[in-house]
C-alpha cells in the first residue's frame, strides 16, 4: 500500500491497540503474574517460552527470540507489509487511514481498486464463458480449483470489450487508463480518431495481488502465437513492478510459515508448481530480482532458491541476480542458484517429473558462493599464477559490494584457498584502496565500543532503561548534559530521551514504532526483548540518571581536557589543539595554563 502514514497516526494506532488482545484473538494466551504466556506460533515448542507483557504492549519468546510490537506480530504472523499491517489495525480501531498531502493517491486509490477488482471479475467471467480460453488452459495442465485459486481469466479478442463494460463516462475511462487497463490512442494525423482501445487482448489473465489480496496489476500471456508472448501492466499508482512478487498472496494464504522462498521467472510457472504442492514459488514480473523484492522476501524467510533456465539466457539472468542480491548477503541468509536441464522450465519440469523429483532438485541447489566461485573460475586458469590473480581481481568488486560480517570473512576464506594465499594477505588485498565503509547502524558500533560482560556498557544500558521504561525518561534532571557528548550510541539516546518525552502515552512499542525504517531498529528491538535492568519505573529512574551523568563525565568535554593536558605534559600541542584546551577551560571556569 504505497503513500506515507503520518507518525502521529502510528502513535494513535500503537496506542489504541492492545497487544494482549491481538495476540489473545490469534493464539491461546494464559496469565502468569503480570504478564500472559503461550507456546511460540513462530516455532514448535511443548514448553511456553512465548510472554506478552500488557505493560511493555511487547511480546518476546525466549525459545526462537520472536519479539515485537503489535504491528510487528501482524506482519510476522499474517505476513502482512508494514502499511498493511497499519490498515488492519486501523480498521479494527475503526480509523479511516490517513495520507499526507503530497501523496498522489489519497483520493483516487480507493477506486483504482474497485477498478482493478471489477476488471478481475470480468475477466474471469470471460475464461468461464469462452471454450477456447478453457481449452488452452487444460492444455497447459492447469485445473479449475488452481484457476479460481490464482484468479485466472481471459481479456477476449476485442478492442473495447472492457472498454465498453466499464467505460462508458469520462471519469469511468480517466480511471481504466490511470489504472493501466486501457490505451489512449494516438490521434495525431488527419485519418486518425482520438479515443481508447484495451490495452490486453485474446490473452489469459493473471491478477497480481498485494499482500491483503487486492489486485494491483494484471500480466497476460498470448493465448495463440504472437507477440509479445507476456504483456504487463504498466507502471501505475497502486503498481511498481520492481516492488512486487507474483504469487506471494498465493504463497502466504497456502502455508503459515516458510522455511525457504522459490524465486522462478513466469506466471505459468508459480501456478503450475503451486498446483503441484510446490506453493512457496513466487515470480519476478519481467525484471531482474532487485533488492525490494529480496528485502520483502527476507522479512518472510532467511532462504532464497533463486531457479533459472539451464540455457544462456537463464544463466545471465541468475548471474544479474547475484549481483542485485550481493548486499543484501548477510549472515543467517542463505541464497542458493537452481538451473534446470537445457530447454526446461519449472512449468515443463514439474510436469514432466513430478513434486518429489523437483523437491530433490531443490536440495542440491548451489549456495551463492559456490555459484560466484565458479562463474569467475571459469574466466582464469587456476594451473597459473597469472590466472589466479585474474580471479582475485574479478571477486574484488562484488567481494566489496558484500556487507561486513561472517559470511563475506568465510567467502574471502574460500577464495583464499583458490588462489593459494594466506586468507589474511587477501583480505588485506581486496580492502586496499576501498573506502573506510560507513556503519550503518550505530548499535553494533556502540556495541563493539566498549560493551563487554554482563549487560554492556553504560550506553547500552540507558537505552535499555529508555526502552523498557519510557516513562522514567520524563524525570531525568538535565538531559542537555549530554549534548556534548560526542561517542557513538549518544545521539540514539538522546533522540530516545527526547521521544520518550514528547510522547503523550509513551509505551515501549510507540517508541520502537518511531525508529521502524530506521537502520537502529533491529538493535533496538533486541534491548527491548532482553531482561530489564531493573524491576519498576521508580528504580528506572535513579538509574537512568546515575547513568546519564556518568556518561557526561566521562565522554563530555571534561574527558578532552584531560586528554589535552595529558598531551601538553608528554609532548607540545600545536596551536589549533592551545586554542581548543584555551576554550575549554575557560568554559569549564578554569584559568588557561600558559603554552
Amino acid at each position: 500500500m504505497p503513500g506515507r502514514i503520518p507518525q502521529t497516526f502510528i502513535d494513535e494506532i500503537v496506542t489504541r491497540s492492545d497487544v494482549v488482545e491481538i495476540i489473545g484473538s490469534r493464539i491461546t494466551l494464559k496469565k502468569a503474574g503480570r504478564e500472559f504466556k503461550a507456546c511460540c506460533p513462530f516455532h514448535s515448542e511443548k514448553t511456553p517460552s512465548f510472554w506478552v507483557s500488557p505493560e511493555k504492549q511487547f511480546y518476546h519468546c525466549f525459545g526462537c527470540g520472536a519479539h515485537g510490537t503489535v504491528v510487528g506480530f501482524l506482519m510476522q504472523y499474517e505476513k502482512l507489509e508494514f502499511p498493511e499491517a497499519i490498515a488492519a489495525l486501523a480498521e479494527r480501531a475503526g480509523l479511516e487511514l490517513p495520507r499526507e498531502a503530497q501523496d498522489t493517491q489519497r483520493s483516487g486509490s480507493v477506486d483504482l481498486y474497485d477498478v482493478m477488482s471489477s476488471a478481475t471479475r470480468f475477466f474471469e467471467q470471460n475464461l468461464k464463458d469462452h471454450e477456447r480460453a478453457r481449452e488452452y488452459l487444460a492444455h497447459r495442465g492447469i485445473d479449475v480449483a488452481t484457476a479460481q485459486t490464482f484468479a485466472l481469466g481471459y481479456a477476449t479478442d476485442s478492442w473495447n470489450a472492457l472498454l465498453n463494460r466499464f467505460g462508458a463516462h469520462d471519469e469511468e475511462r480517466r480511471r481504466l487508463l490511470q489504472a493501466g487497463l486501457i490505451i489512449e490512442r494516438d490521434s495525431k494525423g488527419a485519418e486518425r480518431q482520438a479515443g481508447f482501445y484495451d490495452r490486453f487482448r485474446d490473452r489469459l489473465m493473471f491478477p497480481i495481488r498485494d499482500g491483503r489480496g487486492r489486485v494491483l496489476a494484471f500480466g497476460g500471456r498470448i493465448i495463440d502465437a504472437g507477440e509479445p508472448k507476456y504483456l504487463n501492466s504498466p507502471e501505475t499508482p497502486l503498481f511498481h513492478k520492481g516492488r512486487e512478487l507474483y504469487g506471494l498472496y498465493e504463497a502466504r494464504q497456502a502455508r503459515a510459515d516458510f522455511k525457504r522462498l522459490l524465486i522462478v521467472e513466469g506466471y505459468m510457472d508459480v501456478v503450475r508448481l503451486h498446483q503441484a504442492g510446490i506453493t512457496f514459488a513466487v515470480a519476478t514480473l519481467g525484471t531482474a530480482t532487485t533488492q525490494e523484492h529480496l528485502n520483502k522476501i527476507f522479512r518472510i524467510t532467511s532462504e532464497v532458491v533463486f531457479c533459472f533456465d539451464g540455457d544462456r539466457a537463464g544463466r545471465q539472468a541468475a548471474w544479474r541476480a547475484l549481483e542485485n542480491a550481493l548486499p543484501l548477503a548477510r549472515d543467517g541468509r542463505e541464497l542458493k542458484f537452481m538451473f534446470l536441464p537445457e530447454g526446461q522450465d519449472p512449468d515443463t519440469l514439474i510436469a514432466a517429473d513430478g513434486r518429489e523429483k523437483f523437491e530433490a532438485r531443490l536440495l542440491t541447489a548451489m549456495p551463492m558462493s559456490e555459484y560466484l566461485l565458479s562463474h569467475l573460475s571459469q574466466q582464469a586458469d587456476l594451473a597459473h599464477v597469472d590466472g589466479r590473480a585474474k580471479l582475485a581481481a574479478l571477486a574484488r568488486p562484488l567481494f566489496l559490494r558484500m556487507p561486513e560480517g561472517i559470511y563475506r570473512e568465510l567467502l574471502a576464506d574460500r577464495l583464499a584457498a583458490e588462489i593459494r594465499m594466506p586468507a589474511a594477505k587477501l583480505k588485506e588485498l581486496l580492502l586496499a584502496g576501498a573506502p573506510r565503509p560507513v556503519s550503518q547502524d550505530p548499535a553494533p558500533r556502540m556495541r563493539r565500543a566498549s560493551m563487554s560482560v554482563g549487560r554492556g556498557n553504560l550506553l547500552t544500558q540507558a537505552i535499555g532503561l529508555v526502552l523498557h521504561y519510557p516513562s522514567a525518561a520524563r524525570a531525568v534532571v538535565r538531559p542537555e548534559q549530554l549534548d556534548a557528548v560526542d561517542t557513538p550510541g549518544a545521539p540514539v539516546l538522546r533522540e530516545l530521551l527526547a521521544q520518550a518525552r514528547d510522547t503523550a502515552t509513551p509505551s515501549t512499542a510507540v517508541i520502537l514504532e518511531r525508529w521502524r525504517e530506521r537502520p537502529e531498529f533491529s538493535r533496538l528491538t533486541d534491548l527491548a526483548g532482553e531482561t530489564p535492568l531493573v524491576a519498576d519505573a521508580k528504580a528506572a529512574v535513579s538509574e537512568l540518571q546515575m547513568a546519564i551523568e556518568k556518561i557526561a563525565e566521562a565522554h563530555g568535554p571534561g574527558q578532552r581536557v584531560n586528554e589535552l593536558l595529558r598531551k601538553a605534559q608528554e609532548q607540545s600541542l600545536n596551536f589549533d589543539e592551545k586554542t581548543e584546551l584555551s576554550n575549554l577551560l575557560r568554559a569549564k571556569g578554569r584559568p588557561a595554563k600558559p603554552a
